[in-house]
Order: C-alpha cells, then structure tokens, then sequence
C-alpha cells in the first residue's frame, strides 16, 4: 500500500472535514433546549433526557455499526450511514410531537457514526511515525463540526423555527455525501474473511484484555462528560444567570477554536512525547476549567476563559486516546475505535443526564458537583490503569 498516494493532504482534509460535518448532527439539541421544550411543553430534566438520548443512540451505533468497518468496504459503509443519517434528520425536522422527535433524535445518534469508521480508516493508512499528527488533524474536523454545530444550532435557534436545523442539516449532508462519493479512496484492504456477530463478540475481549484500550476508554468516559456537563446545561445558565438566549450558548461554542488549532500540536506531542503526558495534561485543563465555573462562573469572562479550558482540556483526551487506540492492533482497528467511543459517548449520555438532574435539584454547584466526580474518576484510571508511555508502532 502507497500511504503517500492514498493518504494525501487532500484526502486527510476531506475525512477531517466529512467527520465534522456528519459529528455536527449529535450537537445541535444543545443550544436549543429551551426552545424544544417550550415547543413541546416540556421540563427542563426532560428535554436533558432528549438531548441524552442523541448521545445514547450514538454511543450503541459505535459498539454494533462501527464494528462493521473490520467487515466491508469502509468506502460503501461510510456513504451508507451518512444516508441512513439524513433520513434520520428529516424524521426529526417532520417530528409533530416530542414522541416521534425523541425517537427521531435517538435514530440521528445511532446513524451518526460513519466518523467513527473514517477515523480508524486514517489510522490504517497513516504511517506509525505520523499517526497521531494524521489523526490529530482528522480530529481537528471532529471539533470543528462539534463548536460550529452548537453555533449554527443557536444562531438559527434565534431567527428561524428550531426544527428548520435539522432540514437544512440534512440538506449540507447531502451535498457532502455527494462529495465523499467523488472523492473518499476505496478501500484497499480486500475482502475480509469476518462474521458480524463473532466480531461483535469480541469486543469485550479487546477490554478486557488490552490494558492501553481500557485507560483510553475510562479517560474519554469521564472527559467527554464533564464537557457534555457543561455544554448540557449552558443554555440553562445562560438564561437564568444572564438572561440570554440560545445564540449566545451557540457563540460561546465558537471559543473551542482553541482545541480545533491545538490538535495538530496536540498530535504531535503525543508522537514526540508521551500519550501519558498529554492524558494528564488534558485532566489538568478540565479540572481547572471546573474551578472557574465553580468560583467564578457568575462572571461572563470566568465563563469565557473556562470553556477555552475545557475545550482544550477534552481534545488533549480525545487526541491522546485515539493515538493510542489507533496504535494497537491494525486488523480490529474499527473495533478497538468502538469499544473506546461506546465508553466516551456512553460517558457523554450520563454527563447529559446527571447534569440537567443536579442543575433542576442543586443548581450551578450541583453541576460543577458532577463534573467534580467525573473529573475524580479520571484521576484513579489514570493512577491505577495507566496510558503508555510511549505509542507502539508498526
């Protein structure tokens, strides 16, 4: 295999920007939940449940479909989910009644994954030398496509009806579909002599018996929920605090640049150093943006300058983790990437859930409360399991 030919630049910068597109799909209830359910005559911890939900659908497509991508031909596979997606987006903007939207939110989940399968597939193609820098870059499109969903979403939350996104959403993923059909290389791997359930079977022995990939699922388990404890309960805070609505939440969303630019250097760190280093550092950003919001999160500024953290915090995880997932075994690329996202996303529902419950019992300190715990869990993975100190290579 030529990874020079198959994995130009410009191919690196479509997977980065196809992930952020189709990863935007699982951020837009976000910025929203206000207007949904004052739409649908909802409480507070219920639409945090429709917004859980989205991230619990997604987190089941990663541990049964993702798999799929150590099966078939990730260039059919990848154009397929994103179909199934935009599908999954008009059921949602037609959803007459907050039924059918929570069914319709938890499908955008479940069919939202083809990032899940790009990823792995650049890991496979990328040289040892320069994965996580490749992945880093790729990962750079995931966030991007997360900070600018939550803007898109509150922006036109402001000025159009909120179910207009998901039409218009689904209308932008059509065109890229389009384009990755153009565009994406096939795949070069060949037929593989694999059955659906005898894979989907050996994933709990991939946890269980590689010590690397259960740090990375525990740090991205509590990482990405106690980013999802902020971002499910800002929209909340924003209005009760400061009287503001969902284009501000969507605004405040535009400040992660500063993880979207750090990626690359994230990346590289993680080659040239240590993944152990940059895990820590990422739990160092986090905590600390925590005690900012804690201390002073009844300041705009104190808002400001924690959620820059944050964001910083949750990619140095995200980046670090993937590099040493992506480093493990080639052949269960697609399945080690599962087993790792279930346990991040599945870390992002319970953020979701157990912050909108503490903020419509405790509060502002009840959220921070949560975060606190996530953030205390973290520290003992990394205490007792433990990440590499250096990535293995091929």
């Amino acid at each position: 295999m030529n990874t020079e030919v198959t994995l130009s630049r410009r191919t690196i910068l479509l997977m980065a920007v196809v992930t952020g597109v189709i990863v935007a799909n699982l951020n837009f209830i976000q910025p929203i939940e206000n207007l949904i359910a004052a739409d649908f005559n909802l409480s507070k911890a219920a639409v945090g449940l429709l917004a859980m939900l989205t991230q619990l659908g997604y987190a089941f497509g990663l541990l049964l479909i993702v798999p799929l991508g150590d099966i078939f031909d990730r260039y059919h596979l990848i154009q397929f989910m994103m179909l199934l997606s935009i599908g999954s987006l008009l059921l949602a903007f037609w959803a007459p009644n907050a039924g059918v939207f929570a069914v319709a939110t938890t499908l955008v989940g479940i069919t939202s994954v083809a990032p899940q399968i790009i990823i792995p597939y650049a890991g496979y193609l990328a040289p040892s030398l320069q994965r996580g820098k490749v992945l880093g870059m790729v990962l750079s499109g995931l966030l991007t496509g997360i900070l600018l969903s939550r803007s898109f979403s509150g922006l036109l939350g402001s000025i159009l009806p909120w179910k207009a996104i998901y039409l218009i959403a689904a209308g932008i993923d059509l065109i890229f579909l389009t384009i990755v059909h153009v565009q994406l290389p096939r795949d070069v791997r060949g037929h593989q002599a694999l059955k659906y359930w005898p894979v989907i079977r050996t994933l709990p022995k991939l946890f269980t018996s590689q010590r690397a990939l259960r740090g990375a699922a525990i740090n991205g388990f509590c990482l990405f929920g106690m980013s999802n404890v902020l971002w499910s309960t800002l929209a909340f805070y924003l209005a009760a605090q400061y009287h503001l609505g969902s284009s501000v939440a969507g605004l405040l969303g535009l400040l992660g640049i500063a993880g979207v630019l750090a990626a690359p250097i994230i990346g590289n760190l993680v080659d040239q150093r240590s993944p152990r280093l940059t895990v820590g550092l990422g739990m160092v950003f986090s905590g600390l943006a925590f005690g900012i919001f804690w201390v002073l999160g009844h300041w705009l500024l104190g808002l400001i300058v924690g959620i820059v953290l944050l964001d910083l915090g949750t990619q140095f995880s995200q980046v670090s983790c993937q590099a040493i997932v992506q480093s493990l075994n080639k052949q269960a690329s697609s399945r080690n990437n599962s087993v790792f996202m279930f346990s991040y996303f599945l870390g992002g529902s319970l953020g979701t859930l157990s912050a909108t419950w503490a903020w419509s019992h405790a509060g502002w300190p009840g959220v921070c409360t949560v975060a606190v715990g996530f953030l205390l869990l973290a520290i003992g993975g990394h205490l007792v399991i433990g990440e590499p100190q250096r990535l293995t290579t091929d």
